[in-house]
């Protein structure tokens, strides 16, 4: 058999420990080549520079 609680937890300590469960907001900052969205201390996904250097390519996607 497998172990049992001893006792039923209450909802306030259950909702306690939940509260750390909750998703947080990304923190976006916006890229002063192209100024659109990204991630800090990251290349920027859309032109591909990071601190004013082109670190890759970016191809642009095919519309069909």
């Amino acid at each position: 058999m497998p172990p049992l609680p001893k006792r039923k937890i209450n909802k306030s300590a259950r909702d306690r420990r939940r509260s750390h469960l909750a998703l947080k907001q990304a923190n976006l900052t916006e890229c002063p080549q192209c100024h659109q969205l990204r991630l800090p201390h990251t290349a920027c996904p859309h032109c591909g520079s990071y601190k004013g250097v082109e670190v890759y390519k970016v191809e642009s996607k095919k519309k069909e």
